[in-house]
């Protein structure tokens, strides 16, 4: 029976009073400090888990990161299992509730509407059917012990508040809630997570159907302009050739061993996706990897033993994914104490919390990063429903596929949807998503093209990420690899997320390797919502992982990867038409040719210092233009003043940087957000516009002003200022009569010319910033407004929480005051849509030496525990703010010099 309103609200103030106490802000004695620590985890001592074959040492150093040591890999991973859930099981649980569609059973009716997408899509189904059908027998034994080891430790904390503090919150809404046992499909279905949120161009693809309600397909395609190939280059500085299915490097690349056999074709593919009204609902939920679209991204790059300070080659990475807490990466060492063909494990590095392995790091032979290659692999289909359960395919109807969800509401009756998918697999997404229906409504379909209807089209998706994959075999085959051959074989299986991959070697070998499921698309080239009507646009396959490009020593001695284009439009199969931009790609690049030139070399330190670079580039460009404009009003021309000696880097105690980014963000406003409709445009972004004064008859009724405010998530909306935009201004402002220069200015009137725009928006951004820091412009600085929060993402974050803000406030922590910015190295991004506060960073960062894997660096953001208070929660933030990285110690010795606790699980 539901617990009393009146006990709800008693015990949630029992525990805020506990929180804090803790927290140091309020007055109490030991039993309130206890009920907060008592989910604190046993570092110290001994502990029985039942199953393992012989004890495991859990060794961890002051910033609690453990390192494991076992005599088999079952036993390790068994191991690997207890540790994470005695740090991170509430975030392993919601999140499994997330990958599954089941948010409902923990966090009631709030949450339906999110699961029956989840639902529609079906990642937990899909990871089921790969660990049935596809993962290696050897995989699926090792997912198996790494689940009996999360349950060894449930069994000792069956749920409630010795298990983490929040199950004690989550108590206050769902008293009878507690978690079920680990199963080693909730780890698989982990990876449909990360490759929806790394899935490509979907956003963009939603975009262009929604701008086609008001602009012209040539208007659409300034604001996606094709890569700057001849600028910013790919990553494979000249593109190979592909003869029959096997790709030929000509970039210098030495001969590397055979590759694996290529992939088979295979058939259409099913897919889909979230999108906008769907993907606000995830957001108010836990984050997974950050907000889809475009920002998303990282750095990542190589330099050869020939060009370092060390004779062997250095390898930095930075993934740059959404804030929130407990951190996104888990800092693990899995090591066998005799490596053999046996126990081939002795890895160091970055991996999920209820996933078993090593995601991003190195082993005693090889370092390996990723980047997010952007590959398009996921297309939206217009279907012409002409029933309950048929559809419209050359001419004849097709019966869909239906399937029954029943959702489980904690306090609530059951929730049954009806999932309709097409032919191929793809779902119709629209059923359950109000864009969707949008997108079915707006998006360009052809001259030849089916009645629409009142209603539009129907949209399904198709996503390689639900075909069953091998992406789990390969997290395991890149842990135990020793070299090129094996890091090959293990990329072959990476087939979602479509991941760029560095490697390094302590053979003096660098390389490259763009590994995932990619499709062959019939008609169409994914930019807009294919016609399902007509079958010549289905997918016709993927491409054979022989035909990806790749690069082994290649002649320039370095290796960069940072979300641009792989190859130049010559090579045989398409990737994607929406690259990011390069920005980033090129700075990187000219810092190390600068570094080479005449003969200097790169050191751990450059590679560090590379990471932390913040300089705006389209500032070079912009900034001598806004001097240019006369400015009159001395109060705008006093902020104008700023950027006279700038040097463009935007600095946390820059005043300067703060103005550009002011200006940088009206100009958007001014030139684009002002014209967009308003699907794109944020919620609290209102314009006068002129409507059909009766919307029943638009055709024939008079038109009157009136206020028409935006409808989309601010995280979400446009446009956003990142790496595309400033590729559109770039190329606008070698026009300075273009239509996009016209606005409408403060006081309603329509103004036109470059010129004009930019004195706008100093003036406009001179009283933003006066507003929101001070009228003194000597106190001004970026890092006052570009701050990040780290917010605790897996109680909720909107109305349906069950946390209040008082206990957000608790468990959150910042502002912290950040350098860098969009589409710089250091990216620490914002929407310019939304504000100024971060929304992207460089969730973690790396520097591997591999002349000496114990000179290596890293740090997180956040740190190694979930629970809130815990030490260990969040004492890794201060130091990434201000760029600095911590000592990684991965020989035996090295670690032992730096164990601060040791925990030993023994047989049970």
């Amino acid at each position: 029976m539901p617990r009393s309103k009146k006990f709800r609200r008693a015990r949630l103030i029992v525990i805020v009073l506990a929180v804090l106490l803790v927290a140091g802000l309020g007055y109490g004695g030991y039993r309130g400090v206890a009920a907060v620590r008592a989910s604190f985890p046993d570092v110290n001592g001994s502990v029985k888990v039942p199953g393992l074959s012989a004890p495991v040492d859990v060794e961890r150093d002051a910033n609690g990161i453990p390192q494991l040591y076992a005599d088999t890999p079952e036993d390790l991973f068994r191991a690997q299992g207890y540790v994470q859930a005695q740090d991170r099981f509430w975030e392993m649980d919601v999140r499994r509730h997330i990958t599954s569609g089941r948010l409902s059973e923990m966090f009631g009716s709030g949450q339906v509407e999110t699961d029956s997408f989840l639902r529609t899509m079906g990642w937990h189904q899909v990871a089921q059917q790969e660990y049935d059908t596809i993962l290696e027998p050897e995989t699926k034994a090792y997912l198996q012990s790494y689940a009996d080891g999360v349950n060894a430790w449930l069994t000792e904390h069956p749920g409630g508040e010795s298990a983490s503090l929040e199950y004690a919150l989550l108590g206050v809404a769902n008293g009878d809630y507690k978690p079920e046992a680990w199963t080693p499909v909730d780890s698989v279905a982990w990876l449909k997570a990360m490759a929806w949120n790394l899935s490509g161009n979907l956003q963009e693809e939603i975009d262009r159907s929604l701008l086609s309600q008001d602009f012209s397909a040539d208007k659409i395609a300034q604001l996606y302009p094709d890569y700057p190939y001849d600028r910013n280059g790919t990553i494979v500085k000249k593109t190979g050739t592909v003869a029959g299915d096997t790709y030929k490097p000509a970039d210098g690349s030495t001969a590397p061993p055979a590759a694996p056999a290529g992939a088979t074709a295979q058939g259409a593919v099913a897919a889909e996706g979230l999108l906008k009204d769907v993907a606000d609902r995830i957001d108010a939920m836990p984050q997974l990897l950050g907000r889809q679209g475009q920002g998303i991204g990282s750095n990542s790059w190589v330099v050869a033993g020939s060009h370092t300070t060390t004779g062997r080659p250095l390898l930095a990475n930075d993934p740059h994914l959404g804030p929130g807490l407990p951190s996104v990466w888990y800092q693990m060492g899995l090591h066998c104490r005799a490596v053999s063909a046996a126990c081939g494990y002795d890895t160091s590095g970055f991996t999920f919390a209820g996933m078993p392995g090593v995601v991003i790091g190195h082993n005693n032979n090889i370092s390996w990063g990723f980047t997010n290659l952007g590959a398009d692999v996921t297309d939206l289909y217009l279907e012409k429903v002409t029933g309950p359960d048929t559809y419209l395919v050359d001419g004849k109807d097709v019966k869909f596929g239906l399937r029954k969800e029943t959702i489980k509401v904690a306090g609530g009756e059951d929730r049954t949807i009806t999932v309709r998918t097409t032919q191929s697999g793809a779902p119709l997404i629209s059923d359950p998503s109000s864009e969707q229906r949008k997108v079915g409504t707006y998006a360009p379909n052809g001259n030849a093209a089916p009645d629409r209807g009142t209603t539009g089209y129907g949209v399904a998706l198709q996503w390689t990420a639900l075909t069953p994959g091998k992406t789990m075999d390969a997290v395991f085959k890149l842990d135990r690899a020793t070299g090129w051959d094996d890091f090959r074989a293990a990329a072959k299986d990476f087939a979602v997320p479509a991941q760029n991959l560095i490697y390094a070697d302590t053979r003096n070998n660098i390389g490259y390797q763009a590994p995932g499921s990619i499709p062959v698309r019939g008609n169409g080239d994914g930019t807009y919502p294919s016609l399902g009507w007509d079958s010549s646009y289905a997918w016709k396959g993927s491409i054979p992982f022989s035909a990806l490009p790749y690069s082994f020593n290649p002649a320039a001695g370095y290796i960069v990867t940072a979300n641009q284009a792989v190859v130049d439009p010559t090579y045989k199969y398409l990737l994607t038409k929406d690259w990011e931009y390069g920005t980033r790609a090129k700075e990187i690049t000219d810092q190390i040719e600068l570094k080479l030139r005449n003969g200097g070399k790169i050191s751990p330190d450059d590679m560090q210092s590379m990471q932390l670079d913040n300089t705006s580039v389209l500032a070079q460009t912009l900034v001598p233009l806004l001097l240019k404009v006369k400015i009159n009003d001395p109060y705008v021309r006093e902020a104008q003043g700023l950027l006279k000696d700038w040097n463009y880097h935007q600095d946390a105690d820059s005043a300067a940087a703060a103005y550009y980014n002011g200006v940088w963000r009206q100009l958007l406003s001014l030139a684009f957000g002002q014209k967009f409709p308003a699907d794109l445009r944020a919620e609290d972004n209102c314009l006068l516009v002129h409507a059909p004064s009766d919307p029943t008859k638009p055709d024939t009724s008079t038109t009157e002003i009136v206020t028409e405010c935006g409808t989309r998530d601010p995280g979400k909306a446009q446009p956003d200022g990142g790496d595309r935009w400033m590729e559109v201004v770039r190329q606008q402002l070698t026009q300075p009569d273009s239509s996009w220069w016209t606005y409408i200015d403060a006081d309603h009137h329509e103004q036109k010319g470059l010129d004009n725009l930019l004195a706008e928006a100093m003036k406009d951004a001179r009283q933003d910033l006066t507003s929101l820091l001070s009228k003194d412009i000597s106190t001004w600085s970026w890092g006052r407004l570009h701050t990040l929060t780290l917010r605790e993402q897996t109680l909720g974050t909107d109305d349906s929480s069950i946390a209040s803000g008082v206990v957000h406030k608790l468990l959150n922590r910042g502002p912290y005051q950040l350098s860098g910015g969009t589409a710089a190295v250091n990216a620490a991004g914002w929407n310019a849509a939304a504000g100024y506060e971060v929304d992207w960073i460089p969730s973690m960062r790396m520097v591997v030496d591999l002349s000496n894997f114990d000179a290596s660096r890293w740090i997180n953001v956040g740190g190694a525990s979930g629970h809130a208070y815990h030490p260990n929660y969040n004492d890794q933030t201060a130091l990434w703010a201000k760029g600095e990285l911590l000592p990684w110690a991965y020989s035996a010795e090295a670690v032992e010099k730096s164990v601060r606790n040791k925990l030993v699980l023994t047989t049970g």
